[in-house]
């Protein structure tokens, strides 16, 4: 038994454990108590089927483990280290620090998916001695074989069978506690009163399907609209506030637009208001939730600069500067409709590749550098049109494209990373990228199946191991 201890990097609820703790809020105890659990299993299972090699995902703690296991039973290992745990936990806890780069130190390959993460463990870990050499590149893969072409007219079936998926599965958010939480929201309203209406809100399992989600998708003309999809937590740093804020100009400027946010996180009631807020030009209550939106999640990331949900705010404070704040909230009112802004709550991968190929772009606007964004290559696999933040991991995916695409379509798939320029750039993007996706979609497709499937990123992995 391992224990109902979960160390996570970020503050989360998971069904299976009674307590999931950030690692940064461990007692040297837990940690020592949790490390020597998972030791003794991995023991246990090296020494009953004779493993030649282990692979630790993460650089802690399962390194540790890993490494613990290569001393007693000297079994080689490897490490991929992720952004998570070096942002949320490696950077934050000296304690970390130094299980990684006592791991690290002893691992015979470090895998890194291209040069964003590499750069991040060089600058993280520089005191580990000959790290450069341990690296070996490896990049992300999907499964293709999930996720296939629809067309226009198959999208119907296509959420048919999501909700065929969803039959007998747990239920989070009821539609009597969306328009409960909906019917509180007044102009005026005070961040003390947001607060304890969204307390209220989130009592609901966050990760699972909301209980109408299927009302919600059957309601949508996935023939003959254009709809834009999300899948991510719903937390600031993803970014999803900014295409919120763009949404007064979308739907002018694409007034068949559906807006599909897939994900769990506590920024889904601050985001709801906003879109309602934006819908009826209640100007007040969005400035409070732009400017106080940090706060009004809980900041589930840890402290960070700033209580403004950053792009939406820049943008505001854009508008404002250039005299064109007036004009925005009166085309929310004209043309923003808080109903094709449709939340699903949480989805699993069973019922995403159901739901991909039924939309024409996805966006994922992240605020922060993300190593690996295995959402960007689900998108390519289904045809999908993707857009995001030019930086980090996501710039590395963008420009991998670069020899098989028109110079064009790279540039459509670009926002800008800088938050003053975000939202203008989903405002420019998005109509182009529903566009370009009618003739892209197949070769989308076949970009993702030769280049990124997973079967040719676990060879290489396979060979690797058995090297060591």
């Amino acid at each position: 038994m391992l224990g109902d201890l979960l160390p996570v990097y970020v503050r989360d609820r998971y069904e299976e454990f009674s307590r999931a703790v950030p690692m940064i809020d461990l007692t040297d105890p837990e940690i020592e108590d949790y490390l020597e659990r998972n030791v003794r299993a991995l023991r246990t299972i090296v020494a009953r089927h004779g493993i030649t090699a282990i692979h630790a995902n993460h650089c802690v703690l399962m390194s540790t483990v890993a490494q613990r296991v290569h001393e007693s039973a000297n079994v080689p290992f490897a490490v991929m280290p992720h952004g998570s745990a070096l942002e949320f936990a490696v950077k934050r806890d000296q304690r970390f620090h130094r299980f990684a780069e006592e791991a690290m130190s002893v691992a015979s390959t470090i895998f890194v998916h291209g040069d964003e993460m590499s750069g991040r463990v060089l600058e993280v870990l520089s005191g580990v001695d000959g790290i450069r050499e341990k690296f070996s590149d490896l990049h992300l893969g999907v499964d293709t074989s999930q996720f296939e072409l629809v067309p226009r007219a198959g999208r119907p079936e296509n959420v048919r069978r999501l909700s065929e998926a969803l039959a007998g599965a747990p239920r989070g958010r009821s539609p009597e506690q969306t328009r409960a939480l909906l019917g509180q929201l007044r102009d005026d309203s005070t961040e003390v009163e947001l607060h304890a209406a969204f307390a209220t809100a989130r009592e609901f399992d966050g990760k699972a399907p909301d209980v109408d989600v299927e009302a919600k998708l059957a309601s949508v003309d996935w023939v003959s609209n254009r709809s834009l999809l999300f899948v991510g937590r719903l937390i600031s740093t993803k970014g999803i506030h900014g295409v919120i804020a763009a949404l007064p100009y979308l739907f002018r400027d694409v007034p068949d637009l559906n807006l599909i946010i897939v994900g769990h996180g506590p920024l889904r009631e601050p985001l709801e208001s906003l879109v309602q807020a934006l819908g009826r030009g209640d100007r007040n209550l969005v400035e409070l939730i732009v400017h106080r939106g940090r706060l009004l999640e809980g900041s589930p990331e840890g402290e960070t600069e700033g209580t403004e949900l950053t792009q939406a705010a820049a943008y505001l404070d854009h508008l404002r500067q250039r005299g064109e704040l007036d004009e925005y909230f009166s085309t929310a009112r004209e043309h923003l409709r808080p109903e094709r802004v449709i939340f699903t709550g949480y989805l699993t991968h069973r019922e995403l590749r159901f739901l991909f190929p039924c939309c024409d772009a996805a966006i994922f606007p992240s605020v922060v550098k993300e190593a690996g964004p295995l959402v960007f290559l689900e998108a390519l696999a289904s045809g999908v049109f993707p857009l995001g933040t030019y930086f980090g991991g996501m710039r590395a995916s963008i420009d991998s494209l670069a020899d098989a695409l028109p110079a064009e379509v790279i540039e459509a798939m670009k926002l800008d990373a800088d938050p003053k320029h975000t939202v203008r750039d989903i405002v420019r993007n998005t109509p182009a990228s529903l566009d370009l996706s009618l003739r892209l979609a197949e070769d989308l497709h076949e970009i993702a199946r030769e280049r990124y499937d997973w079967r040719s990123v676990a060879q290489k992995l396979l060979r690797e191991l058995e090297a060591m």
